[in-house]
């Protein structure tokens, strides 16, 4: 019996356009299919199901029935068509082809299970002749050319998961999407009378004015952002805090040094303006936040790594800050290293031995004579790093005089920190997680750098492993390590 409310679905994975085009040369075949083998298709409000910019392969972790969590593919239009051919409501299933209904091998398996629970079986068809489910030669044909076009879908997303990381290195363009405010859609050319925009913006904000003060004035003023009609709070907050604008290429949330495009703003006007936003986003002043600045380095460059908030996403990083002489190329989680540096503090301090050994290193007394030399000679370390970065003084001569600098900072560092007994006997009173959880950031930084005053050094990212923390990239410094620019 031939079907006659048959389900026409129709799916294209990408439209940026918006136009549907694809779709509806889908629509105009499946129809003429169903005309020439005799099948009608049901009312179009319920029996044409459009899935527009849907990918049949891309998936997402999501909430399951019964609590746990799983990686799915997220197709609400698939999940009904389903429920249809289940329940009745629908009698038969039609497609422009196998890859149109399914690139997933459970999205499949999930269409079996309906189509050979059903007596008589659903009839399936599509215009292309690659899928038909009317036997278990039809199914099991079915399944190969969907593990094939599965295995396809991966490679793609792979060759162009590569290309965007070779991109990022480079600081180039990703290309596609939205064009960038202030750029043209090459993402490469200012667009000066909206530069003039971003800076006016920044300069608002430098003095005081809110967000969304900021989003009503370029609204009354008839100043409109590239794709909506007016500003609000988070299309200011995009485009300000935004790394673009400062010259900076973001990879996966992350800053991943310089970008080949020109800057809107300076780094320094940049930094301000996203300290500002952030401060009276979250109520906070300009305490010390970041706890392990000045005790994580860059393996790479020598450079101590800077904490800093990239974006909501992506959280707070340590960089190796180029605004400040750095090579931009390491970065790490800050909530992630401060986790595991703080577990170690709290793990050698629960060992009897190391806390005899270190309570009599940091019991010395520190003179003002000790604390003023070491300010100088840090001051100093980074002058030092100014004038190689300006091509004042040769490699040699920094090398040679960053040795002697360093040395007399380690020996001194020791005596600094006057602070740190009290900080460390605190810590062993009772419980020492406990202690540690309480402490502020300003007393868990002087507690790290007496108990480890050498701080780590973050070696590069593993392209081997997956691209989460790795607790191994966190290792203690040597100083006799030798680091290359």
């Amino acid at each position: 019996m031939k079907p006659l409310r048959a389900i026409l679905l129709l799916r294209i994975s990408d439209d940026k356009s918006g136009e549907a085009a694809g779709v509806g040369r889908q629509d105009e075949d499946g129809r003429r299919l169903a005309e020439r083998i005799g099948w009608t298709i049901g009312p179009d409000e319920t029996h044409v199901i459009i899935e527009n910019d849907t990918s049949a392969f891309k998936r997402r972790k999501i909430a399951l029935p019964d609590g746990t969590t799983a990686l799915r593919t997220v197709r609400p239009g698939f999940r009904r068509c389903l429920d249809m051919l289940a329940t009745g409501a629908a009698d038969g299933l039609l497609a422009y082809d196998l890859d149109r209904v399914a690139r997933d091998p459970r999205d499949l398996e999930d269409l079996i299970d309906v189509v050979e629970s059903s007596r008589p079986r659903i009839a399936v068809e599509s215009v292309s002749g690659s899928l038909r489910l009317n036997n278990d030669g039809d199914v099991t044909m079915a399944r190969v050319m969907v593990a094939v076009a599965n295995k396809s879908s991966r490679d793609t997303a792979r060759r162009v998961t590569r290309k965007h990381e070779e991109l990022a290195a480079q600081g180039k363009t990703g290309g596609g999407g939205i064009r960038a405010y202030g750029y043209d859609q090459n993402g490469m050319t200012i667009r000066e009378d909206e530069a003039e925009v971003i800076r006016w913006m920044a300069a608002e904000i430098l003095d005081g004015q809110t967000l969304v003060g900021l989003a009503n004035l370029l609204n009354e003023r008839g100043v409109r952002p590239v794709k909506a009609g007016q500003w609000n709070s988070r299309s200011v907050w995009s485009v300000l805090t935004g790394p673009r604008i400062a010259g900076l290429r973001r990879f996966r949330g992350v800053v991943v040094g310089d970008a080949v495009w020109p800057a809107v703003l300076d780094r320094d006007t940049w930094d301000a303006v996203r300290a500002k936003i952030s401060a009276r986003a979250t109520g906070h002043t300009n305490q010390l936040v970041r706890w392990l600045t000045g005790s994580l380095w860059c393996s790479l460059s020598g450079d101590l790594l800077t904490g800093m908030s990239v974006t909501k996403r992506a959280g707070a990083q340590y960089w190796c800050s180029t605004p400040r002489g750095g090579c931009g190329k390491i970065t790490v989680t800050a909530s992630h290293v401060e986790d595991l540096i703080g577990r170690r503090v709290v793990e050698l301090l629960t060992n009897p031995d190391f806390v005899k050994r270190v309570l009599t290193i940091t019991s010395k007394s520190s003179t003002d004579e000790t604390r003023t030399q070491l300010a100088e000679d840090e001051k100093q370390l980074k002058e030092l790093a100014r004038m190689w970065a300006t091509r004042r003084i040769t490699l040699a001569e920094y090398t040679e005089a960053r040795t002697i600098i360093e040395e007399r900072i380690k020996n001194a560092r020791a005596f600094a920190l006057g602070s740190a007994p009290r900080v460390l006997r605190h810590l062993l009173e009772g419980d020492v997680q406990a202690k540690w959880d309480g402490l502020t950031p300003v007393d868990r930084r002087e507690a790290v750098r007496a108990i480890i005053p050498d701080g780590f050094d973050v070696l590069p990212l593993d392209k081997g492993k997956p691209r989460r923390f790795d607790p191994d990239r966190i290792v203690p410094r040597l100083a006799e390590r030798t680091h290359v620019k």
